[in-house]
């Protein structure tokens, strides 16, 4: 298989984590973000994918896969060693829930084409599209963090003593609002789930500066 990813992008970081704990290396192609107007616009990208984003799979048998999410699905049930969603259905759909809280409500406002429109075409200027990342994030972030209360217990991960795919999405998230300087003091929980990924080697040889197309 090949996986499409920049080493920057939330999502393609989702699926390194997701690989890694499953013990899989994929062949690796880079699509860089930023580079020319953005590799992921060319005709040969947007054939792999029409929508212009990463990551992308190419399945062994020429099926191409796209959306995190449904990659990681994908990985969990050909791949089911170890299972990064509970047997249980309740706790299936509530780690489902947190996962797409921040897959599709966080995320997506702070990604590149959103950021770029904002400043381009609205002419907002940086420290205004910087304002609008820490907005969204903050507050969706905060939702997390109740949710990870309400659902998680004193458990080291979100969702029990086992990572998960909830754990997978929120800490790229994390490292997205530490990126972007949004105050995570007064999520205790989040912060402390995010540190006990970080002592896994799963999670800490998938972050973005160890990965060969990292830039400064």
């Amino acid at each position: 298989m090949i996986f499409h990813g920049y080493f920057r992008s939330s999502a393609a970081w989702r699926c390194r984590i997701a690989f890694n704990l499953k013990g899989i290396e994929p062949q690796t192609r880079f699509v860089h973000l930023r580079r020319e107007g953005g590799e992921q616009k060319r005709p040969a990208y947007r054939a792999l994918n029409p929508q212009g984003l990463v990551p992308a799979l190419e399945l062994d048998d020429g099926t191409v896969l796209t959306q995190s999410l449904a990659i990681i699905e994908w990985l969990d049930e050909t791949h089911p060693e170890p299972p990064l969603l509970p047997a249980d259905p309740a706790r299936r759909a509530l780690v489902r829930a947190f996962a797409e809280a921040v897959a599709c409500d966080i995320h997506p406002l702070q990604n590149l084409r959103v950021l770029s429109y904002l400043r381009e075409e609205i002419g907002l200027p940086q420290e205004s599209v910087d304002a609008w990342c820490r907005r969204w994030l903050g507050d969706g972030l905060a939702a997390c963090e109740a949710l990870a209360r309400r659902h998680g217990g004193d458990t080291r991960f979100t969702f029990g003593d086992a990572p998960s795919l909830a754990d997978i999405c929120l800490v790229p998230q994390m490292g997205s609002a530490d990126r972007f300087g949004v105050d995570t003091s007064a999520m205790p929980r989040l912060r402390e789930i995010t540190a006990a990924c970080a002592e896994l080697p799963a999670f800490a040889d998938a972050v973005p500066a160890r990965q060969p197309d990292a830039e400064a």
